[in-house]
């Protein structure tokens, strides 16, 4: 049996949807798609990177702060829901009493790679999230065991790839306290 798919032509329209579930939806050419939830091993590395981002924003003073996955970004063509957004204080006060939905570009996006979103991770949000601004776009793959940091430059994303025992570089948190094993051992 086939479902027929969902269509959702406006931001009203997606933000009053309820279809009786718990379950959670991106935005992709109009057509709801389900996001399944993620394994242990995402939902750990999200976790910890979290934590390690709040604990640098607090010691460094950022006017920052980290979101899990219910804080959505709407993009040029899709409205997306990545695993993390860094957001900043004035984007947390204007989704404060309403849907947690970003009109503007965060600073930093993190998506954790599954099987069924390495197409959409590695290729159509990284065209996406560069289209609005995003500066940094983390694509920790632990299929591979790697983490991708894209910075945004003129309009696009310059990839460096860290794995093993490589600091990981962001241009948000200064200071590299993190390698990519520690992540992929969360």
């Amino acid at each position: 049996m086939t479902k027929t798919p969902i269509k959702i032509s406006t931001l009203e329209e997606y933000i009053n949807f309820d279809d009786g579930t718990d379950k959670r939806y991106e935005i992709e050419d109009e057509v709801l798609v389900e996001m399944p939830p993620g394994t242990g091993k995402h939902e750990a590395i999200i976790t910890l990177l979290l934590v390690r981002f709040f604990l640098e924003i607090q010691k460094m003073g950022l006017p920052l702060q980290p979101r899990p996955n219910g804080t959505e970004v709407l993009t040029n063509k899709q409205l997306r829901r990545p695993d993390i957004c860094v957001i900043t204080n004035e984007q947390a006060k204007s989704i404060e009493s309403t849907s947690a939905i970003l009109k503007t570009a965060p600073p930093l996006l993190v998506e954790v790679v599954s099987p069924e979103s390495i197409e959409r991770d590695y290729n159509q949000k990284t065209s996406e999230y560069a289209a609005i601004g995003v500066v940094e776009y983390w694509i920790v793959d632990p299929l591979n065991n790697k983490v991708t940091v894209c910075l945004l430059d003129n309009g696009s994303y310059k990839q460096t790839v860290f794995n093993g025992n490589q600091q990981i570089i962001s241009q948000t948190f200064a200071k590299p306290t993190l390698t990519a094993q520690q992540v992929f051992s969360a």
